[in-house]
C-alpha cells in the first residue's frame, strides 16, 4: 500500500472517529440520506430565523423560549436516531425500521410542549395520563439517544438521578427523602422547565447552536486550513517549530470549534508528522497537539458552550464572563507554547527548512513591530470612528458601517486574489516547503471580518450573544456565497457558474455540519436537565453539600481537590458541556458557601471556572481521553502513554483554577486596565517559571532544589498577599458596635469584612463572612441606612433588627436575627506587590546558577 493510500484510510479512521464521538457515523444513501441532510440544513436555518429580528418585523414564525426548546429537542433526537446507530455492528448505509420508529415517537414527545402549549398553559402541574406517558416515553428515548451519541456514562448518571428521585424512602441514612410518584417526575422533568426543557437547553438553544454554526461555515469557507498554515509560515521554521505552530493553529481554531476531538483531528493530521519529522517522539507529538486543542475549549468567545450557560447560572454578562476568563486561556497557551520550546532545547531539536526570504534578527523585529503598530492603530481607528459616526450620522449609522466592511471585504479579498489558493499540504511528503507567510496572510485576510463583527456586536453594542452571533452568521453566509465568484472576477476566469455553485455547495455544507456539530451538544444540555431537575426535587444538592462538607472536614483546600477529582471523574465519561452542568449545579454553591465560612470570598464566576477547566482536563486524563487517543491514531504512539503525556503538558491548566480561587485578580475581578496590564504580565511570567520547573529544564537541566526555588517563585508571583498576610495582618477587628464609626472611617473603594452567625436555607446554625461594600453617605451613620441594614444591641451580642427589602445587605445575605460576631476592617500597609520583587531576585539567582552551566548549544538563537 502507498503512503498516499495509508493516509487516505487514516483520513477515512479519523473521520469515522469524530463522526462517531460528534457528528453520527451514519451516511446512508438515496431518499433517507437527503432526508438527513435536509433536516440538519433546516434545523440550521431555524435557529438562524429564531435568532434574526425577522420574525417580529413580519408578524409571523414567533416563539417563545419553551416553544423554542421544545423545537430544538425534537431536531435533536430526530437527528440523533438516525445519524448515530444503535451499535458498532449497526449498519451505517441505511436506517433501520426500529430507528425510524424511535426517532419519528422521540421528537413528537419532544415537540409535545410545542404542539400542545395552549392546552398545557391551562393546567399547569396537573398533567393527564396522556401527558405522564409522553413524558415518560420522551425519557426514556432521551436516554436512549444520550447513549448513542455520547455514550452510555451520561445515561448511566442520568438513569441513577431518576432512580433516586423515585425511589427516595428506600435510599439508606441521610440520602432518604419522601420520595416522587411517576406523575410529578413527569411533570417536573418533562412538561416544565425545571428539568429536560431547563436553562441548560435553552442555552443550546438561544446561544450555543448559532456559535457552532458560525464556527462551521468559517471552517468550510476555508478558514481553518487558513490558520493551519498561517500558523505553520510564522512558526515552522523556529526550533521545534511544528509543535509551536499546532499550538498556535489549534489555539485559533479553538476560536471556531467547541470540540477537543475535531480540533484534535482538523489540526493534528498536518502538524504531528510535521512534529515527529523534526525529533518529537509520537506520544510527544500526540500530547502536544491535545493539550493545545484541548485548551481550545477555554478560549473566549465560544468556550465549548460553558460561556453560555455560565451566563445564566452566575447571573452576569456574556460580556463579563469572557473578560474574566480571557487572562487564564491567553496565560495557559503561552505557557505550553513555552514548553513545546523547552521540550525542543532539550532534544536538541531544528526548525523545517523556510521559504521566506531570510532577514536579520533587527529587521524581523522592526518589522513585528511595525505589524503590531499597524494592528493598534487600526483598532483604536476602528474603535473611535465609528464610536464617532454612530453619534454622527445616527439612524445612517448602521448602513455607512455596513458599507465600509463591504469595501473592506471587497478590497481584501482583491488583495487576496493576486495569490495561488492555499492547498493542504501532504506532512508525510518527502519534502516539505513551508509556505511564505505574505501570500499564505494575504489570502484569507477576510476571514477576520466575521470575527470582527462578533467581537464588535458583543463588546461595543453590546447586542445579546444570540444576535451577535446572528450578524456574524449573516456576514458569514454573504463571504461563503460571493468569495468564489468574486475572486474568479479578479483574475479574469470565465468559469463563473462554477464559483457560484462553489460557494452554494459551501454554504449547504456549512449548514449541515453546524446542525451535525449540535446533536451531541443539544442531547447532553437536555440530558443534564435531568440531573439539575432531580436535584431541584429532591433536594439531594444539600446532602451531597453535607457529605462533601464533611469529607473534606471543612477544610476549602481539599474541597478544591475533591471537587477536581470529581470533575475528573465525570469527565472521563461526559462531554465536558455536560460535565460542568452536573458539577456546577451539585458542587459550586458549596465551594461559596464553605469559603464563606472559612473567611475566603470565593467569586462564583472563579468556581464555575474552576469547575470547567477540570472539565477540559477529562478530555486528557487516561484512560479514556477521546482527544488523545484521536492524536495516537495519527502519530501511530501509545493512546496511554499519549495521555499522560499530555496530562504532564496540561499541569499549567491544573494549576490555574487552584490559583485564580485565591487570587481573583487573575480573572480581572475589581481591577483598573492599568493594573490588568500588570498582572496580565507578572501572571504569565510566574506561568512561564512554573513550566519551567515542572519540565526540569529552563537555560539548561535543573537540578531537584533549583526546580523547587522556580515553583516558589511562581507561587509568589501568583500569590504575593500570602506572604505579605504573614508579614502584616491585612485587617484589624472592630467591635461589631462599631460599624457605623468603621463604615466612617473606611475608604469609599474599599470593604468591610463581617463574620455572621445565623442559619442556613435548611435552619441549621452556621457562621460565615460577608465582604460588604462601603455604600455612599456623609457620614458613618448614614452609609449604615443606605446599606439597609438596622441593628440592635442584646447585651453585649449586636443583632440585625431590620434589613431594609432590596437593599444592598438583602443582596450580600443579611437576615433578621442574626448575629454580627466580629468585624475586620482593612488596614495601611504595604502593598502585596512589594513581595514579587524577593520572587524575581530568588529567580535571578537561578538565572545565575543554571547560566554558568549552560550547554554551548543552547547558545545558539532558537
Amino acid at each position: 500500500m502507498t503512503d498516499s493510500a495509508k493516509r487516505d484510510d487514516l483520513l477515512t479512521e479519523l473521520d469515522d472517529l469524530v463522526a462517531t464521538s460528534d457528528t453520527g457515523a451514519r451516511k446512508p444513501h438515496g431518499f433517507t440520506g437527503k432526508l438527513l441532510l435536509s433536516v440538519a440544513a433546516f434545523w440550521s436555518l431555524f435557529q438562524l430565523w429564531i435568532a434574526s429580528p425577522l420574525p417580529y418585523m413580519v408578524g409571523f414564525g414567533v416563539f417563545n423560549s419553551t416553544e423554542a426548546r421544545s423545537i430544538h429537542l425534537a431536531l435533536a433526537v430526530f437527528l440523533g436516531f438516525m445519524a448515530f446507530p444503535a451499535f458498532r455492528r449497526s449498519p451505517r448505509n441505511h436506517v433501520p425500521l426500529t430507528d425510524w420508529v424511535m426517532a419519528l415517537v422521540g421528537a413528537f414527545c419532544a415537540a409535545y410542549i410545542y404542539i400542545f402549549y395552549a392546552a398545557l398553559a391551562e393546567r399547569p402541574g396537573s398533567p393527564t395520563t396522556t401527558d405522564v406517558v409522553v413524558a415518560l416515553v420522551g425519557l426514556v428515548l432521551l436516554l436512549e439517544a444520550t447513549r448513542r451519541a455520547l455514550g452510555p456514562p451520561l445515561m448511566i448518571v442520568a438513569l441513577l438521578f431518576i432512580i433516586y428521585s423515585v425511589a427516595g424512602p428506600y435510599m439508606p441514612g441521610m440520602l432518604a427523602h419522601r420520595g416522587v410518584s411517576l406523575t410529578s417526575l413527569a411533570n417536573h422533568q418533562w412538561l416544565s422547565t425545571q428539568g429536560v426543557f431547563g436553562i441548560a437547553l435553552g442555552v443550546s438553544t438561544s446561544f450555543v447552536f448559532l456559535f457552532v454554526l458560525f464556527g462551521s461555515l468559517l471552517d468550510k469557507a476555508g478558514a481553518g486550513n487558513y490558520f493551519i498554515k498561517l500558523a505553520f509560515s510564522l512558526l515552522g521554521h523556529y526550533r521545534g517549530g511544528p509543535a509551536k505552530a499546532a499550538v498556535a493553529a489549534s489555539g485559533m481554531t479553538g476560536l471556531i470549534s467547541g470540540s477537543s476531538i475535531a480540533n484534535t483531528v482538523t489540526t493534528g493530521t498536518f502538524t504531528i508528522p510535521m512534529m515527529k519529522r523534526v525529533g518529537y517522539t509520537a506520544e510527544q507529538a500526540g500530547a502536544v497537539e491535545v493539550s493545545a486543542s484541548v485548551n481550545g475549549q477555554i478560549m473566549p468567545p465560544v468556550m465549548g458552550a460553558a460561556a453560555f450557560l455560565m451566563v445564566e447560572y452566575v447571573g452576569i454578562s456574556y460580556t463579563e464572563v469572557i473578560t474574566h476568563a480571557f487572562l487564564p486561556a491567553m496565560i495557559s497557551y503561552i505557557a505550553l507554547f513555552y514548553i513545546v520550546h523547552l521540550a525542543a532545547l532539550k532534544a536538541g531539536m531544528q526548525g523545517l527548512e523556510s521559504s521566506n526570504p531570510v532577514r536579520p534578527f533587527a529587521r524581523k523585529m522592526l518589522g513585528f513591530l511595525t505589524g503590531l503598530l499597524l494592528i493598534m492603530g487600526l483598532s483604536l481607528a476602528v474603535y473611535y470612528g465609528l464610536g464617532w459616526l454612530k453619534p454622527a450620522l445616527g439612524v445612517y449609522a448602521s448602513w455607512v458601517i455596513a458599507a465600509g466592511l463591504a469595501i473592506a471585504y471587497i478590497a481584501l479579498l482583491r488583495v487576496g486574489s493576486h495569490y495561488p489558493d492555499l492547498d493542504l499540504d501532504d506532512p508525510n511528503s518527502p519534502v516539505v516547503s513551508m509556505p511564505q507567510t505574505r501570500p499564505t496572510l494575504m489570502t484569507g485576510l477576510h476571514f477576520i471580518l466575521p470575527v470582527i463583527v462578533l467581537v464588535w456586536c458583543l463588546m461595543v453594542e453590546r447586542l445579546s450573544p444570540a444576535l451577535s452571533a446572528f450578524w456574524a452568521t449573516v456576514f458569514m453566509t454573504i463571504i461563503m456565497l460571493t468569495q468564489h465568484p468574486l475572486i474568479a472576477m479578479f483574475r479574469k476566469e470565465r468559469d463563473l457558474g462554477r464559483n457560484i455553485r462553489r460557494g452554494f455547495c459551501d454554504f449547504w455544507e456549512g449548514l449541515v455540519a453546524g446542525a451535525r456539530n449540535m446533536i451531541g451538544i443539544g442531547i447532553a444540555t437536555a440530558t443534564a436537565g435531568i440531573i439539575v431537575g432531580a436535584v431541584s426535587q429532591t433536594g439531594v444538592g444539600l446532602v451531597l453539600a453535607d457529605l462533601v462538607e464533611v469529607l473534606s472536614m471543612g477544610n476549602l483546600l481539599l474541597m478544591l481537590a475533591l471537587t477536581a477529582v470529581l470533575s475528573l471523574i465525570l469527565g472521563m465519561g461526559l462531554p465536558t458541556t455536560a460535565n460542568y452542568i452536573v458539577v456546577s449545579a451539585l458542587l459550586a454553591p458549596v465551594i461559596v458557601t464553605l469559603g464563606q465560612q472559612n473567611g475566603l470570598i470565593v467569586p462564583l464566576i472563579a468556581v464555575h471556572l474552576f469547575v470547567f477547566y477540570f472539565g477540559i482536563m477529562a478530555d486528557v486524563t487516561p484512560p479514556v481521553g477521546l482527544a488523545s487517543f484521536a492524536a495516537a491514531a495519527i502519530s501511530g504512539g501509545d493512546p496511554i502513554r499519549t495521555g499522560f503525556q499530555a496530562f504532564y503538558y496540561s499541569l499549567r491548566t491544573a494549576a490555574l483554577p487552584f490559583l485564580f480561587i485565591f487570587n481573583t485578580d487573575l480573572l480581572l475581578i475589581d481591577v483598573s486596565f492599568t493594573y490588568g496590564l500588570v498582572i496580565f504580565v507578572v501572571a504569565t511570567v510566574a506561568m512561564l517559571i512554573f513550566a519551567a520547573a515542572t519540565q526540569g529544564w529552563m537555560i539548561t537541566r535543573s537540578r531537584w532544589y533549583e526546580s523547587a526555588l522556580l515553583l516558589l517563585v511562581a507561587f509568589t508571583l501568583f500569590r504575593p498577599g500570602f506572604w505579605m498576610d504573614m508579614v502584616h495582618d491585612p485587617y484589624r477587628s472592630i467591635p461589631p458596635t462599631e460599624i457605623a464609626q468603621a463604615l466612617d472611617r473606611v475608604d469609599d473603594d474599599s470593604n468591610l469584612r463581617m463574620q455572621i452567625s445565623g442559619l442556613d436555607d435548611i435552619g441549621n446554625p452556621t457562621t460565615f463572612y460577608l465582604l460588604v461594600p462601603i455604600p455612599d453617605g456623609a457620614t458613618g451613620v448614614e452609609k449604615l441606612e443606605n446599606l439597609g441594614l438596622t441593628l440592635m444591641q442584646e447585651g453585649d451580642r449586636t443583632l440585625v433588627d431590620l434589613v431594609t427589602y432590596g437593599s444592598l445587605a438583602s443582596e450580600l445575605g443579611f437576615d433578621f436575627d442574626q448575629e454580627i460576631i466580629e468585624v475586620l476592617a482593612p488596614v495601611d500597609r504595604y502593598r502585596k506587590e512589594w513581595m514579587w520583587i524577593p520572587g524575581f531576585l530568588v529567580f535571578a539567582l537561578v538565572v545565575g546558577l543554571q547560566w554558568r552551566r549552560r550547554p554551548a548549544a543552547t547558545a545558539t538563537p532558537a
